[in-house]
């Protein structure tokens, strides 16, 4: 309680200038302090309002946006919000997205692969979709220390998740199944694409190298235990695991663990919105008028 709500709050009994003197407070101070009260109230409210519309919009998004897509997600709905007062709100309600968990590496090295130049050279960027391309492998824990594994092709303009595959297994048909996969929702080829990934052993394969030249794809692979080389994919798969599970150190069983990611994919490449998409989500970046021409 501040200084001046006891005074006001202890006026009756003891008044205002004997509680200002004994608090060396400022009668004049005091005064409009207390002229301020109603606006306090006011902002008190107005904050409230803005607490439970926040709340609202934490759990449809499974508690995964953090203020600044908060804030995006705020405007979007007619509402004028700074995203400094956004931050604060959440702060003192005790509302706040997820953060990254350790990742753990499923890359296994080939040493005995044909070299492919690094084509992207961490510049994980594209001017339009459909030109460049990352992806890798991630885990999936379930029950019985169990696994399922997640492959993944990331756009890099839009940052949509074009083709995606889930299996028990790490075979290089796992990575196959998602470059083909992407391959459909561009139109039924990738050709010119520049597709990276790490050194994975799925990756440095024939079958997969057979797969791209179907495909229309310009392999490339970044330096052998070097994970920066391609942060971009793995920066997507963190950010998966790390919304899906909320800090569950494993899903109940398989068909969780798939209908949650299926789920969560959906909604990122449609609703969740991308810090570097000016809050846009994928999909919705495809189409405006700049890029609606070159994605599929």
């Amino acid at each position: 309680m501040s200084r001046f709500q006891f005074v006001e709050d202890h006026k009756a009994l003891y008044g205002v200038k004997r509680l200002c003197r004994v608090l060396q407070v400022s009668r004049s101070v005091f005064c409009r302090w207390l002229k301020g009260a109603a606006a306090r109230l006011a902002r008190r409210q107005a904050d409230e309002q803005l607490a439970e519309q926040v709340r609202r919009i934490h759990v449809e998004q499974d508690g995964t946006y953090g203020s600044p897509r908060m804030t995006a997600e705020l405007r979007a709905a007619g509402i004028v919000v700074n995203h400094k007062r956004v931050e604060r709100v959440m702060r003192e309600h005790g509302i706040a997205g997820l953060r990254l968990r350790r990742k753990v590496r499923t890359t296994i090295p080939e040493p005995d692969a044909t070299p492919v130049p690094d084509l992207i050279q961490r510049d994980f960027s594209a001017e339009l979709p459909n030109t460049r391309y990352v992806g890798d492998i991630t885990y999936l824990p379930v029950g019985g220390g169990r696994f399922l594994y997640l492959a993944t092709v990331v756009d890099l303009c839009s940052r949509r998740l074009a083709g995606w595959s889930i299996a028990d297994h790490m075979r290089t048909e796992l990575v196959v199944d998602a470059l083909q996969a992407a391959a459909h929702t561009r139109g039924g080829r990738l050709d010119g694409a520049v597709f990276h990934s790490d050194n994975g052993a799925q990756y440095c394969s024939r079958e997969f190298a057979r797969a791209c030249r179907r495909l229309g794809i310009i392999r490339s692979r970044g330096a052998v235990g070097t994970s920066a080389d391609n942060a971009a994919a793995e920066s997507f798969n963190a950010s998966l695991k790390r919304e899906t599970l909320q800090g569950a150190h494993h899903w109940p069983d398989a068909r969780t663990a798939r209908l949650a990611v299926f789920r969560w994919i959906t909604r990122y490449n449609t609703v969740r919105r991308h810090s570097r998409l000016s809050q846009l989500s994928p999909i919705a970046y495809e189409g405006t008028a700049d890029n609606l021409k070159t994605a599929a």
